[in-house]
């Protein structure tokens, strides 16, 4: 009855004149399922948001942007960037900061103009910083003082734009001007996302116009059909009234899925203010916030959920106007899902979780509301216009309840890895399926994810692979060799472990290769635990590392001898 249920409210929503109405049609040279009724680029949003004219919609200290404002700093700085520093159409410009204002309106400015907006991750040292610059070849870099200082002084080949001192100007260098017009075809890249590689260095997802299009809108069609569902099914739940304006606090980086997809993207299309704060996570500071701004929606990403639950001061704080919560990132335990419906008991009724990556851009699965109380370890049905399939080693479809690879196809996925098709090629088999590296099985129509992708360990909700890590304790003139794994962690969900095996006669200890390994990777890369050894590591006969014997089944922890 359940599953008849949902496909008959999917089938109102997406069937023919239905308000999402699902067609087919030619996408990167296959048929593929979208909604008929769409935007074609995102232009075409930033305009339709002029109907919030007023509205106030970023928050970023005493300073307060409404959606006529984001639409003139955003042809101002379109202009800018044309006139100051000759970006074109299909020009990458680097966006290096924490969450700001500047985020935002860079953003619209370049993808308005049909340029590529190239996000470098705010944690990255400055090899990583160095690299993804040459990686992406911007005619621009925008980025605040505390990253930029990462250079430490050296050129970085581009012309630098530092936040607080020289993005203002730029607002103001054509107050008058309108929006570009250039024509931007729904299949032209607008952004490179940045994820952690198996070959050691960062990878740029790249996501078209019509994928971010895609995640808006296959959100909305999850969100619509939870809500009839549980109107249904659920009849008796208490729900909250819905505010005029969702009020979201910005706590996710922008240049993470969780930042730019689900908030600075979905905010600006329903006509929600983003509310924005600086500084290291500080669970004081947050819970004060929400109170002060009355924060609607908030996203738990990693390790914020734990920390705002476990704080002593969260009951001192009106939580109320939460009305709207949810993580991503990574699953979440059902104990921290009941902890947070505890905390914000005006949002029990609407926590949720979505499964997706940068590299399907829009969200595969998702469950929420009832639903996710019921099934709280499932990530839920499969999206709208998605197909999903899972596999066994030979490529071949398994039955339900088999474990496997999991693999979507959908119109909303990545043309492909930015400049690099040997790692595309190994991403998509024929028919543009993709490989999403995780492995699962389907329950009746709930996806279940069994594992993380192959070797990838989470750090509050950052991909990190072994191998980068690897390759650099494996750089130290007293190292032989090195093996890298994830362990759990009740508050960042997994932290890495390092097992070192050194040279005959070398020393060094767990403090020496940390500060090794923070020389050139973000902190949250560096391992946590460490084991360091003078036996072998166990391999297998064909000589591969046996890094199940590392960890165990419970994921030991080792500690230096």
């Amino acid at each position: 009855m359940s599953e008849e249920l949902r496909a008959q409210i999917r089938a109102q929503l997406t069937g023919p004149g239905g308000p999402f109405e699902i067609v087919e049609e030619d996408v990167l040279g296959e048929r593929m399922q979208v909604l008929k009724n769409r935007p074609r680029h995102l232009r075409e949003l930033l305009v339709q948001s002029g109907v919030h004219a007023d509205r106030e919609h970023i928050v970023d200290g005493e300073w307060r942007v409404t959606f006529a404002a984001m639409q003139r700093h955003a042809a101002s700085l379109a202009r800018a960037l044309e006139e100051r520093y000759g970006v074109r159409k299909g020009d990458r410009v680097a966006v290096l900061a924490a969450n700001c204002a500047a985020w935002p309106i860079t953003w619209w400015a370049t993808v308005s103009m049909g340029g590529i907006v190239a996000a470098l991750n705010g944690w990255w040292t400055r090899d990583e910083i160095e690299y993804g610059i040459s990686d992406s070849e911007p005619r621009l870099l925008i980025g605040d003082r505390k990253r930029l200082e990462r250079l430490a002084g050296r050129d970085p080949g581009v012309p630098i734009v530092e936040i607080e001192s020289e993005f203002r100007g730029l607002l103001e260098h054509a107050p008058d001007a309108a929006l570009p017009d250039v024509e931007i075809d729904e299949d032209d890249p607008a952004l490179i996302l940045y994820t952690s590689g198996t070959t050691g260095r960062p990878k740029g997802a790249v996501n078209s116009h019509r994928g971010l299009i895609g995640f808006l809108q296959i959100n909305m069609v999850s969100g619509a059909e939870t809500m009839m569902y549980d109107a249904q099914v659920h009849p008796g739940i208490e729900r909250p009234e819905q505010p005029e304006q969702q009020v979201c606090l910005a706590t996710s980086p922008m240049f993470h899925v969780s930042g730019l997809h689900g908030t600075l993207l979905m905010q600006l299309t329903l006509g929600g203010k983003m509310v924005i704060r600086h500084g290291r996570f500080e669970e004081e500071e947050v819970l004060a916030l929400m109170e002060r701004e009355r924060i609607t929606q908030w996203t738990a990403i990693g390790a914020m959920g734990p920390r705002i639950v476990a704080h002593p001061s969260v009951g001192k704080y009106d939580l109320s106007s939460v009305v709207n919560a949810g993580f991503g990132g990574a699953p979440a335990s059902p104990a921290l899902q009941d902890a947070i419906r505890k905390v914000f008991p005006n949002a029990a009724s609407s926590v949720g979780i979505g499964y997706g990556s940068s590299e399907s851009v829009a969200v595969v699965a998702g469950i929420r509301g009832g639903d996710y109380y019921n099934h709280p370890e499932s990530t839920g049905r499969v999206s709208a216009t998605f197909e999903v399939e899972i596999r066994d080693e030979k490529g071949q479809p398994v039955p339900e309840g088999a474990e496997g690879e999991i693999w979507v196809r959908s119109a909303y996925s990545m043309p492909g890895y930015w400049r690099n098709p040997g790692a595309t090629s190994k991403t998509f088999g024929p028919g543009r399926w993709m490989s999403m590296g995780d492995i699962g099985h389907f329950e009746g129509d709930r996806l279940y994810i069994n594992s993380r992708a192959r070797d990838m360990i989470l750090v509050s909700a950052e991909n990190v692979y072994p191998v980068e890590i690897e390759y650099r304790i494996d750089a130290h003139p007293a190292v032989r060799e090195s093996a890298v794994v994830g362990v759990d962690d009740p508050v960042t969900g997994q932290a890495v472990q390092a097992v070192v095996v050194l040279q005959d006669g070398a020393r060094a200890g767990a403090e020496e290769l940390t500060r090794w390994v923070g020389e050139t990777l973000a902190p949250y890369k560096v391992p946590k635990h460490w084991e360091i050894r003078r036996e072998p590591l166990p391999r297998n006969p064909a000589g591969k590392i046996l890094k199940n014997a590392l960890t165990g089944e419970g994921g030991t922890r080792f500690v230096e001898d």
